[in-house]
């Protein structure tokens, strides 16, 4: 099963390698990952996405708290939250039927044209990894060029919130 860990840690050389290392070590994947200063400029917050049984997620948040740069995590399927990536897909576009067809399509998905050459537009999206996928399904990997996405960030909905 998917599971995004939100991990507070100090924001100080060697912490997201220790968190990566401690993933190596025992041979589980990091799917995505993403990290940046809080508003406290001392801490970062770490948000990493993972797959395992609910025993190995255990065993991972576990040994995750043992580390010394770890303030606090939270693995966000255990609350309602909100989870985005953002994404940048370059996309071959030649002639006024596919340019047509390729602004429509980033419309009707929430995207928006940043970018135009002759052959091709650069496209800005937000939202699920599911919805993510499947715009660059719909868009037809014929079309695709270049895909380049950021990894989940997620947030707790509500007044639960992840601090230090």
């Amino acid at each position: 099963m998917r599971h995004t860990i939100s991990i507070l840690l100090e924001n100080a050389a060697g912490s997201l390698s220790r968190v990566a290392g401690l993933f190596s070590a025992r041979a589980y994947n990091i799917e995505s990952l993403s990290v940046a200063p809080t508003e406290d400029p001392t801490i970062s917050r770490l948000t990493l996405v993972t797959r395992g049984s609910p025993e190995m997620i255990e065993q991972i948040t576990k040994q995750l708290n043992k580390l010394v740069d770890v303030i606090r995590l939270i693995d966000l399927n255990e609350g309602a939250a909100i989870e985005r990536e953002l994404m940048l897909i370059k996309v071959r576009a030649i002639g006024a039927e596919q340019r047509a067809e390729l602004q429509r399509l980033a419309e009707v998905y929430g995207g928006r044209i940043v970018d135009v050459t002759e052959s091709s537009y650069i496209i800005e999206m937000t939202g699920d990894a599911a919805k993510l996928d499947a715009f660059i399904e719909t868009v037809s990997a014929k079309r695709v060029l270049e895909v380049v996405r950021s990894g989940a960030l997620g947030i707790l909905r509500g007044t639960k919130a992840l601090r230090a």
